[in-house]
């Protein structure tokens, strides 16, 4: 769920802090399937103009239809809330890097994410799309993930096909591994592949910490039409212990801005394009 959702004082400066409030309301919603903003402030003991920027951004996230005095329910797994809870904020420039990320997808994407902090911010951004959500019965792109956590949160957009491979869960990631998950990845064909790692470099490719994870990430950059490594400025030059893939396989790396200027200057002698966000 989005970053906004994290645990902040309430704005009136009393009452539920903005996650306790926003779970309300959406069990609050899942019940009666539309909620008024003097009814739904009379409820909660807050503002009638926090309740209004509340349901702003619960339609703006797709959680909600924003209707003249409150708001409507979409078709969305209310009844669970702890998916809403942010998985960390984006201090060090992982949002620019999600919202440019985000943007590569198109209505008819087939698009994969392996876990981490970065991916699952770009899934959350291309979640929030609102020239995305399909005007029709049918979903507008498709998400294939080797993530729970991934996983999780796109299948309350309704717009959104949401496949999660098959596997054994790594607690310490959310990913899954092992011989189901790489059995069910070779089973499907990606448009685009957008991967986290530990380190990227010109030698060792992109790497993560676990060779499991590897082996399964590698599968899906088989699968795919194009692989984008996504990832801050400490990421270039790193290694992890395990490569998913040589570097010829990466099409793009998005990165921050303050990239060192030698390593992005390697990268793109060897042929990935860096976008510098």
């Amino acid at each position: 769920m989005s970053d906004a959702i994290a645990r902040t004082p309430s704005e009136d400066g009393a009452g539920p802090d903005r996650a306790e409030r926003w779970e309300t309301m959406l069990s609050l919603l899942a019940d009666r399937r539309r909620l008024t903003v003097s009814g739904t402030a009379e409820e909660l003991g807050i503002s009638e103009s926090t309740v209004r920027r509340d349901f702003e951004k619960l339609a703006r996230r797709q959680l909600a239809v924003r209707t003249h005095g409150g708001v409507i329910a979409t078709d969305v797994a209310y009844d669970l809330p702890q998916r809403y809870r942010s998985a960390g904020s984006a201090q060090d420039g992982r949002q620019s890097i999600a919202a440019r990320a985000a943007e590569l997808v198109r209505p008819g994407t087939v698009v994969g994410f392996n876990g981490g902090t970065t991916t699952t911010l770009v899934a959350r951004t291309l979640g929030q799309r609102a020239d995305l959500v399909s005007r029709t019965t049918e979903p507008s792109f498709t998400v294939v993930s080797s993530a729970l956590n991934i996983a999780t949160e796109m299948v309350l957009r309704p717009h959104v096909r949401t496949v999660s491979l098959g596997g054994v869960v790594r607690a310490q990631s959310y990913e899954l591994t092992g011989p189901l998950a790489m059995s069910l990845a070779r089973q499907v064909w990606l448009d685009l592949l957008i991967i986290g790692v530990i380190g990227v470099d010109t030698a060792a490719g992109a790497t993560c910490d676990d060779e499991s994870e590897a082996a399964t990430t590698n599968v899906l950059v088989e699968q795919s039409r194009r692989t984008v490594v996504v990832g801050t400025a400490a990421k270039l030059g790193a290694r992890g212990f395990a490569t998913i893939c040589p570097l010829s396989a990466i099409s793009t790396v998005i990165t921050e801005s303050g990239a060192d200027p030698s390593r992005v200057a390697e990268l793109r002698s060897a042929g990935v394009e860096v976008d510098l966000v």
